[in-house]
């Protein structure tokens, strides 16, 4: 392991870096190692609001995975364990976490990283998520742990998480984004917990030999609760590998430099070494959290360069909008680079009949907005639907709704979609991610007059944009979210601010009453409606 005093650690690939994850990360929570700047506290702190958010109105609206594994974990008593959302019980912690990170990732509308880091020439762009975080939560309260602890152990998660994303594309492989949370959250958690450098390295080594998921889960005309659950289930495994760990249980070591594991397997390396080295920064603002990304509503990541492109012709051209139906709107095309067009723009799912595939559909995510625009000029009797682009953003924001078997159905929304094409913009898209989020959308009036966004790099949300109000558009996305789940937002939201919490108010963070809304989807005859 070599050390740079002042900024990071870089694990050699000729070394075992499953060993080193393990070290850096005692060093890291013990504070022997690291001082990150206040910024990038504040930052961890965001992120973890907006996830929190997100799940409780994944609950309140009673989505199916989260209310299942949620119902499941309350069946696990264990008196020094942790809570989930809405509770003061305490639960076996690998049963906690998949259960609040289950309701964290519903929505798909926490944060992203997109594995891309040039000035280490690091840019494997492997995207993934912000859904972790309740195993920082399940150790803190389990070891008495308070607020700014458990700042430090996100922190950690995030820079584990985010480094493995810039050096190995799982993607490619077809195997799901998620590997890389499992591992970050093994090794922070046993570093929250006590546990050994060698304690980690096997809990790590256990993750990679038994449980990869592969991106099966998101395959298919109509995507399952296996889409937005891989996360909680491969943090899951991770708790509990680390915990059987901690019992004596020894894993595969040196599980980097294992020629049958994913990494070798994958990319063949000669002699004893990784594909990849490894740098993990302790000191300073240059944390893998500060280029990771929120979304700004509800909707798959790689979208939202159209939905900037849109609100930016519709500033431009509100004449677009002078028509309730879009009679005004002949076509739309939209341009993006691979994986977004592959991804998002499967022919699947240009027909969306359940959530999870609205929620990954080009198509029906920029014609939502768009009908959410036309039916607001309507009611305001205006085209001027806000001040600047981030008023547009506010008063356009995707919510759970949107998403309804309803919305899903709006014959309006159904229109607009057949007047969108989606194509994949080629090689000069393609360069340009995953430093940025390249896309550009063209709308055709009914005169035959094209309107052109140019090229969208860097929409609002976007770490590396530089013209939004992120702080106030987030205030208006927690607001929306938080009013689905209780009736006091503002306390929420003050409650979920963890500078300042005790390890006793960390313990009891999650004690509070989840409002009862009707559910968001449609429901099976045998689902489950109450909540515990």
């Amino acid at each position: 392991m070599t050390i740079d005093l002042h900024h990071r650690v870089t694990l050699k690939h000729d070394t075992n870096q499953a060993l080193g994850i393990g070290r850096f990360a005692v060093d890291f929570m013990s504070g022997k190692i690291g001082k990150p700047d206040q910024a990038v506290f504040e930052r961890v702190a965001l992120f973890h609001t907006d996830s929190v958010l997100c799940g409780l109105s994944a609950l309140a609206l009673r989505t199916s995975a989260p209310t299942v594994l949620r119902d499941e974990a309350l069946g696990y008593p264990h008196a020094e364990g942790a809570a989930v959302f809405g509770s003061r019980q305490r639960v076996h912690p690998e049963k906690a976490v998949v259960a609040n990170c289950s309701a964290v990732r519903e929505w798909d509308s926490n944060g992203t990283n997109f594995g891309y880091n040039p000035d280490l020439g690091h840019t494997a762009g492997e995207f993934g998520h912000n859904d972790f975080y309740p195993v920082v939560i399940a150790a803190a309260q389990m070891r008495g742990l308070d607020g700014p602890a458990a700042l430090r152990g996100m922190i950690l998660l995030d820079e584990i998480r985010g480094r493995l994303a810039e050096v190995f594309s799982l993607k490619s492989y077809k195997i799901d984004h998620v590997v890389h949370g499992a591992i970050a959250s093994a090794a922070t958690f046993g570093a929250m917990m006590g546990a050994s450098p060698e304690q980690i390295e096997s809990a790590i080594g256990m993750v990679v030999a038994h449980y990869i998921p592969f991106r099966a889960i998101r395959a298919g005309k109509q995507l399952s609760d296996s889409k937005g659950a891989s996360a909680a289930i491969s943090a899951e495994v991770a708790v509990l590998s680390m915990r059987r760990s901690m019992r004596g249980f020894v894993g595969p070591r040196d599980i980097f430099r294992n020629k049958e594991a994913i990494f070798r397997l994958n990319e063949p390396t000669e002699g004893d070494r990784s594909p990849f080295d490894i740098v993990l920064a302790h000191s300073g603002e240059k944390f893998a959290v500060m280029g990771m990304h929120f979304k700004l509503g509800l909707y798959e990541h790689q979208s939202a360069g159209a939905l900037q492109g849109l609100i930016n012709l519709l500033r431009q051209s509100p004449a677009l909008l002078n028509e309730p139906t879009g009679r005004h709107i002949r076509s739309i095309v939209i341009k993006a680079y691979q994986p977004a067009f592959g991804i998002i723009g499967d022919p699947a799912k240009r027909d969306p009949h359940t959530r999870q595939s609205a929620d990954h559909s080009m198509v029906y995510i920029v014609a939502t907005m768009l009908r959410k625009a036309l039916e607001l000029a309507a009611a305001k009797g205006s085209t001027h639907l806000a001040e600047g682009s981030d008023g547009y953003w506010k008063s356009l924001m995707l919510a759970p709704q949107d998403y309804s078997e309803e919305a899903i159905y709006n014959s309006d929304t159904r229109r607009l979609m057949e007047r969108i094409a989606f194509e994949h913009g080629g090689p000069e898209y393609d360069a340009k991610y995953p430093d940025g989020i390249p896309t550009s959308i063209v709308i055709t009036d009914d005169q035959g007059r094209k309107h052109d966004s140019g090229l969208v790099m860097y929409p609002a949300g976007h770490a590396r944009s530089t013209t939004a109000d992120l702080r106030s558009i987030l205030d208006h996305k927690f607001r929306l979210l938080g009013s689905l789940a209780v009736e006091n937002t503002d306390a929420l939201i003050e409650r979920l601010d963890l500078a300042d919490r005790s390890a006793d108010e960390i313990r009891s963070l999650y004690d509070f009453q989840i409002a009862r809304r009707e559910p968001i989807d449609a429901q099976p005859e045998s689902a489950p409606v109450e909540m515990a």
